[in-house]
């Protein structure tokens, strides 16, 4: 599942449109009176939240009764946000701030031109950014129901495997270096560019995992981690694309991360086929989008039944 699931839906379109156009969209000013509609676990949801949000579906182009599909969105991202913090998962301002300009950048606009469209259409980025952090976070959330989640049985992977003809299914298999150029979070702003050079030149330099420790020692702060070896379904969602269209013995983009700036160097790949593949592979299928989302319903109902929610 993709961080933003919106990124290419009509929002897209309605979002080029209004850069194009100007807003159509009634602004909602932050001075109009608001009242708490929803306590939800003793947090409060006001008017003013909900008429963001019915701002922000809006430019989706939902469907329906936008004001009551907003309040029902609110309670549930105010519930996702609970069980992130429950769950010990924080998605850094810096991530947010990152997924915020590539949606802008994927759109073929600037952030500053995206500020400028979601204030004229009364959503303001700063509501647009916490939806960002909650659908980050609700995917860690989901991911780590999934590993905690039953596997299949030897039995479930030999039915599968008789389904597709009785052949093993193959995957990718990488051997991964992670190299971490670390940036305090205090000194973000002041480094942060720095680093960034730093990485990219130590990246493009890149041609072999063999010697990178031996780059990184004249090196402040930079961190070198062999992961391993990992097989195309267990790859990190973040960096997975990145990975797949790394060719062995070159090194994925620099990428800003709530450490500092990092890369992926790909030491070696190969196709691999054993039982344990099948199993890794077969978990991956059960796991898609469709299934994700059922997965993400189901949860969301868990949650509210437990929930003391009161409506105003």
């Amino acid at each position: 599942m993709s961080v933003l699931s919106i990124s290419r839906s009509t929002a897209v379109i309605a979002l080029a449109a209004m850069l194009a156009l100007g807003s159509g969209v009634a602004v909602v000013s932050p001075a109009a009176a608001t009242d708490i509609r929803y306590v939800v676990n003793n947090r409060p949801i006001t008017s003013y939240d909900i008429e963001r949000r019915a701002a922000l579906l809006r430019l989706m182009q939902r469907k329906g009764n936008v004001n009551e599909l907003a309040a029902e969105e609110m309670v549930d991202q105010t519930l996702r946000q609970q069980e992130m913090a429950r769950m010990g998962v924080n998605i850094t301002q810096a991530m947010v701030d990152q997924s915020y300009g590539n949606f802008a950048a994927s759109n073929n606009m600037t952030a500053a031109q995206l500020d400028q469209i979601l204030s004229q259409a009364g959503v303001g980025k700063d509501h647009f950014k916490e939806f960002i952090r909650t659908q980050i976070g609700w995917g860690r959330v989901m991911q780590s129901r999934s590993r905690s989640g039953a596997v299949l049985s030897e039995q479930d992977v030999v039915q599968k495997m008789l389904q597709q003809g009785g052949q093993k299914p193959t995957a990718t298999e990488y051997m991964l270096q992670q190299v971490i150029f670390v940036v305090p979070s205090a000194q973000r702003g002041q480094l942060m560019a720095k680093r960034k050079r730093e990485a990219q030149a130590m990246r493009d330099r890149f041609n072999g995992c063999e010697n990178t420790v031996q780059f990184a020692k004249g090196l402040i702060d930079v961190t070198v981690r062999d992961m391993g070896r990992v097989l195309a379904p267990e790859l990190p969602p973040e960096w997975k694309d990145q990975i797949a269209g790394t060719r062995p013995g070159a090194a994925t983009p620099i990428r800003e991360t709530e450490r500092g700036v990092e890369f992926i160097g790909v030491c070696s790949s190969r196709e691999v086929s054993d039982d344990h593949v099948a199993r890794m592979v077969f978990q991956s299928q059960e796991t898609g989008d469709e299934s994700f989302e059922k997965a993400s319903k189901d949860y969301m109902t868990e949650l509210r039944e437990k929930a003391r929610i009161v409506r105003r």
